[in-house]
């Protein structure tokens, strides 16, 4: 072989070598490592990459939800399951007071254009931050209610916010991830999260005296107290002349709805569960009836327990308490006398 191409070859040869052992050297010396948590959330998500949770796929939620950008919660196609499992894995214990159930977010008005009316006609922008910075704090009667100029759809990244015709702004609860971003946008502070599925809210945001609140909407809070008397659970409270929930408390027994004179606490009262006896079960203890907060059961021990429909509020505590899980929660009275021969 030419001696000059025997130095050529060795020459490449060395500058390789040279080159890799520098790219190694680099690579080791400047390398970013990697928070192995964001493998592991990536490992449990579902890998769908559809951008519903406002990033650009998978592996870049997992980097935001470890980084603390998104809520764990943010997955909408894992869901409340997933998001259990990544609080696991980032050491959470829940979602901010969702006890453990993915996060939503809910408008926490009712006062609609008829219930609570306009101080003046407004033409200018629609958009509520505008309207916000108007004489009074905007065109409504209640400075706290929702304006209902669509700001917080226009930031929703997944058209999961309407306005309605009453002039108030829905979320779906089922297209909401949890991202927050609403919360944030809108000026009046009226949009909180709550946990997905509960049924039992209290619809206001205006901390003003009742006397003050019941001039300015049919519907708005008058700090009576009358859900604080009902509530056995003490679950609910009047701070700051607002009533307030505690989700983590409530057994959405619909008692405060019930009481609520103003009709500013919502919550569906035939929806409301029932507790049933599983017989084959039951070895009539009475422990039940015992913790009934309602006294909706009646038995004696060694006798056949018996729940008191007309009476039970379906708050679930016997089913709780029942050592041989012989009570399950059914339907509510509708549906239990459409799928049942029993009358209620």
């Amino acid at each position: 072989m030419d001696n000059t191409v025997l130095i050529a070859v060795v020459s490449m040869g060395a500058i390789g070598v040279f080159f890799a052992a520098f790219l190694a050297f680099a690579s080791t010396k400047f390398a970013v490592e990697e928070d192995p948590r964001v493998e592991a959330v990536q490992s449990i998500l579902p890998g769908a990459n559809c951008g519903a949770c406002g990033q650009a796929g998978c592996s870049n939620f997992a980097a935001a939800v470890v980084a603390g950008e998104v809520p764990v919660y943010g997955c909408p196609v894992g869901g409340s399951e997933t998001g259990d499992k990544i609080a696991e894995i980032l050491g959470m214990e829940g979602s901010g007071g969702s006890g453990g159930k993915k996060a939503v977010a809910k408008v926490m008005c009712n006062g609609d254009d008829e219930k609570c009316k306009n101080k003046y006609r407004y033409i200018g922008v629609q958009d509520c931050v505008a309207a916000s910075r108007m004489a009074g704090g905007g065109p409504k009667a209640c400075e706290y209610g929702c304006l209902g100029l669509g700001t917080c759809v226009g930031v929703c990244p997944v058209d999961a916010i309407t306005i309605s015709e009453d002039g108030l702004a829905v979320i779906d609860e089922e297209k909401c991830i949890g991202c927050e971003k609403c919360v944030a946008a809108c000026p009046k502070n009226v949009i909180r999260m709550v946990p997905y599925g509960q049924q039992v809210h209290v619809m206001c945001n205006n901390p003003e005296p009742g006397k003050i609140v019941r001039k300015k909407c049919e519907v708005g809070c008058i700090a009576c107290k009358k859900c604080e008397k009902a509530c056995k659970f003490d679950a609910i409270h009047v701070e700051g002349n607002l009533a307030k929930i505690d989700y983590e408390k409530c057994t959405e027994c619909m008692e405060c709805v019930k009481a609520c004179p103003t009709y500013t606490i919502v919550g569906d009262l035939e929806n409301r569960k029932i507790a049933r006896i599983l017989e084959d079960k039951c070895i009539k203890c009475t422990i039940c009836k015992k913790n009934c907060p309602f006294e909706a059961i009646e038995g004696e021990v060694k006798q056949p327990h018996r729940v008191l429909e007309d009476i039970c509020v379906g708050c679930g505590v016997c089913y709780e308490k029942c050592p041989k899980d012989a009570i399950e929660m059914i339907g509510s009275k509708v549906e239990k006398n459409k799928n049942s021969k029993e009358v209620v």
